[in-house]
């Protein structure tokens, strides 16, 4: 078994649905960015932008050891 770190944001609305809003995480390799989303109880339907470090990925890519993964919502308006 292969262990990686991450460290994770929330912003917005999702930190009430994950229960925190900035944390490190020990997970077992391989993990994609929508299962990453699931073990932090944010549904996969909810609009929202996953970035790591800084860019914007799709919930298929793998994530890598010492990535920073950003997960915000969709605002809109003006």
């Amino acid at each position: 078994m292969e262990v990686m770190k991450i460290k994770i944001k929330i912003i917005g609305p999702f930190i009430y649905e994950a229960g925190f809003s900035e944390k490190e995480l020990e997970l077992e390799k391989p993990i994609t960015a929508g299962q990453l989303l699931s073990l932090v109880n944010i549904q996969e339907q909810r609009p929202k932008i996953v970035t790591r470090n800084g860019k914007a990925i799709s919930p298929k890519e793998e994530l890598e050891d010492g990535d920073r993964i950003a997960i915000c919502p969709i605002y809109s308006g003006g």
